[in-house]
């Protein structure tokens, strides 16, 4: 009996260590698909930003673009914080384009590493569209290991490094990104010019080429006089014809 459980014992022992050493053998079983809220959630701090991505769906195209394509992605995640610190009811004013814009302003199409970011050409292009001046340019300086990044608008600073693996990295930044597209300050209007039929402006009078006053009363003084000395003149010659005929 005790030959048999040492028998049994060494068959047990064995038997597990071969299917432990199976086990071992094997490959690990490969990671699931990238989501970019899963990641965003572990880190903590970015409900806001993960609200955004869920409503406009651009989460959605971060994954999809993450696993269907080999050119990687960098975003810039601004904390729960510094939506904070935005301008009371400014994303509300928004539309959902617009939202979606602000979100892709926050996304390079392609994978850079924070070394990298040293010796990238501005301004960096992200999906929101074309990087040209008074559309979403989008530029980056760095200080040693420091990295800021300028959207025209507003600066951020790279704070933290939250996921990267070679094929999407996600950097904690401490200031929403604002577009100038979206932001810009419009340039004050300029004066319009005065109007002729304004109600506010007033009309020169002309000024009459008439004569001068004085002038007319002077001239009918004149004539008046002549006048009375021509009656003047037949009264007396009248009076010297009667008297000559008395004669």
């Amino acid at each position: 009996m005790k030959l048999f459980s040492f028998f049994l014992l060494i068959f047990v022992v064995l038997f597990s260590t071969k299917t432990l050493a199976q086990t071992l053998a094997q490959p690990p079983a490969p990671a699931g698909p990238t989501n970019i809220t899963k990641i965003l959630e572990k880190a903590g701090q970015f409900t806001t930003l993960i609200r955004l991505m869920k409503t406009t769906q651009v989460a959605d195209q971060i994954n999809t673009a993450l696993n269907n394509s080999n050119q990687g992605l960098t975003v810039f995640a601004p904390t729960d914080n510094a939506f904070s610190s935005l301008k009371a009811g400014i994303l509300n004013s928004l539309s959902d384009q617009e939202k979606v814009s602000l979100l892709q302003f926050h996304i390079l199409p392609n994978f850079l590493t924070m070394s990298q970011f040293q010796t990238v050409s501005n301004p960096l292009r992200t999906q929101a569209g074309d990087s040209v001046d008074g559309e979403f340019p989008l530029n980056v300086t760095t200080s040693g290991n420091q990295v800021n990044v300028s959207s025209g608008v507003n600066d951020a600073t790279v704070a933290n490094t939250i996921y990267t693996d070679n094929q999407l990295a996600v950097y904690e930044v401490d200031k929403v990104l604002l577009p100038l597209k979206i932001f810009a300050s419009p340039a004050p209007a300029s004066a319009p010019s005065p109007s002729p039929s304004s109600p506010n402006l007033k009309k020169k009078t002309p000024v009459a080429d008439s004569p001068v006053a004085g002038v007319d009363a002077s001239a009918a003084t004149g004539a008046d006089v002549l006048a009375m000395r021509g009656i003047l003149q037949m009264v007396a010659f009248g009076v010297a014809m009667v008297a000559t005929l008395r004669l």
